[in-house]
């Protein structure tokens, strides 16, 4: 065997790894919609009824969120809950007038009789999860209900849940998250079906067919025993969330979700904003794989559990298989490895069955979420190619993420910008030095430049007529390179205090 020929080999033998990987998970999504299915009808019913309502304590962590934080405030307040049994708590950590803005939203509450206190710390040590520790010293209630800057609860979310917890081992109740702003553009309708699959399939296979799921670090309530009984809130990972969820089931706690009960809230509206919120949920969700994974397996949970929790902790992977797969596509157009070139029936059998679970698992769920939620699965159709490039065209921050994650490089708690009803949207990479924002600068301009050798390899699988069945996917995945950087470098060279588009802005329910 000549130097070519152990290049070819060893360059197919990656090539099908990375292929066999995206496929693994893929068919991992079907079997999430097969548990779905099995499970639906199981739903939670909570086992009893307080007579006497327990104290809840409403959390509300916030950093530099002068867009929405008065609006949540307010939403909080007029929680349908006696209000001799509800304490709520203004966790700033605000450095800009974020903090002038709550101040007085809680003097204003607690002029009316509200139980509100306005918390501020001298510094952001450890992030959300440091806010809401902090929290925990001064409150009072033996239930803690969390909600983001961004979300608009409605008044009965607290009666509609609170009951689950007559069950001693509940540990927590989450709440299915709604978008306030869904149809604001294409970016947010395609957060929302990302999202509407996360917790309408997910969530709910996970939930009933007694595999681990996780708090989603908003829009849920806990007990305030099982947080000390898990170790409390830590701030070694990005996702505190994933990590205290895993903790506290690993325990022996138990988890409640509620499809039904809904709590509306913001989606990114640009593109920056929405990058930085999937890299520190890649990133955190990697920190956290390391952390526990290993405890998961040494731990006596069934095998179902432990298979799952792998799934569900090394998800973020398929990013990184993704991108070395769409790097490896040029090649793999001429050195006859794409789909429909094995040299032989059975190889082609072979290739056709991974790429279709790699391809279609994504559809199957996603179209299942929507049906399931709206009763439509035409409109999920017709946003699913967009859905697929965005996906892709991800690929190249995520993988950022995931490799600082493995390695273990530090990095800042990046909030998610939320803008309200505001007119002026305060743009993420506006806020870095120019030495940052260059460095910040490298990423779009990687993902410009897979959308330039992906359009090559679109080129040239139409010349290779035998390779013609992946253009249409290879058209897909440049789009999505190209709107993701398009849109990046918009929003990063856009003027200070830029007006948004009318159709992004958010209107609270």
């Amino acid at each position: 065997m000549d130097w070519t020929e152990l290049a070819e080999t060893v360059f197919m033998a990656l090539y099908t790894f990375a292929l066999v990987m995206v496929s693994v998970y893929g068919f991992h999504r079907y079997l999430l919609v097969i548990l779905y299915y099995r499970n639906r009808r199981k739903v939670p019913k909570p086992p009893g009824h307080f007579d006497d309502l327990p104290r809840v304590t409403v959390q509300l962590p916030m950093y530099n969120e002068q867009f929405v934080a008065r609006r949540i405030i307010t939403k909080t307040c007029h929680i349908d809950y006696p209000r001799d049994k509800l304490q709520i708590q203004v966790l700033d950590d605000s450095t800009d007038q974020t903090e002038q803005i709550a101040r007085k939203a809680v003097r204003e509450a607690r002029a009316a009789g509200v139980d509100i206190e306005y918390i501020r710390r001298d510094n952001r040590s450890g992030y959300k999860a440091g806010a809401l520790a902090n929290g925990l010293d001064r409150a009072t209630g033996r239930f803690i209900t969390i909600f983001d800057a961004d979300f608009t609860p409605n008044p009965d979310i607290l009666m509609r849940s609170i009951h689950h917890f007559t069950n001693p081992k509940v540990a927590m109740v989450q709440t299915r998250w709604e978008h306030l702003n869904r149809n604001s553009n294409l970016l947010t309708r395609t957060q929302a079906m990302l999202l509407d699959g996360h917790f309408a399939i997910e969530h709910v296979a996970r939930n009933r067919s007694d595999r681990f799921m996780s708090f989603n670090g908003t829009a849920g309530t806990w007990r305030r025993s099982a947080i000390d009984d898990a170790g409390g809130w830590q701030h070694d990972t990005l996702t505190e969330d994933l990590d205290l969820s895993y903790r506290a089931q690993l325990r022996g706690w138990k988890f409640i979700f509620l499809p039904d009960l809904t709590a509306p809230a913001e989606l990114p509206p640009e593109m920056n904003a929405f990058k930085a919120q999937q890299f520190r949920w890649t990133k955190g969700g990697v920190q956290t794989a390391i952390k526990l994974l290993p405890r998961v397996f040494l731990s006596k949970a069934p095998l179902k559990v432990k298979i799952e929790a792998f799934f569900h902790l090394t998800c973020f992977s398929m990013h990184l298989y993704m991108l070395f797969l769409v790097g490896m596509m040029f090649p793999a157009i001429y050195m006859q490895t794409v789909p429909l070139e094995g040299g032989s029936f059975w190889g082609a059998v072979f290739d056709i069955s991974i790429f279709t679970l790699a391809t279609l698992s994504a559809a199957v769920f996603y179209v299942a979420s929507q049906y399931e939620l709206f009763g439509d699965w035409r409109t999920a159709v017709k946003y699913l190619p967009v859905l697929m490039a965005i996906g892709v065209g991800l690929c190249v921050s995520n993988t950022k993420a995931i490799l600082e994650g493995i390695f273990g490089r530090d990095s800042e708690f990046i909030r998610t910008p939320k803008y309200g009803d505001a007119k002026i949207a305060p743009l993420v990479a506006l806020r870095l030095r120019p030495k940052k924002r260059l460095r910040w600068l490298v990423v779009p301009l990687a993902e410009l430049a897979m959308g330039l050798y992906v359009t090559l390899c679109a080129v040239g699988s139409v010349i290779h007529l035998r390779a013609a069945f992946t253009t249409p996917f290879l058209v897909i995945f440049a789009f999505g390179f190209f709107y993701v950087s398009g849109m990046s470098l918009h929003a990063t060279y856009a003027r200070p205090g830029a007006k948004l588009p009318a159709a992004v802005k958010v209107k609270a329910r």
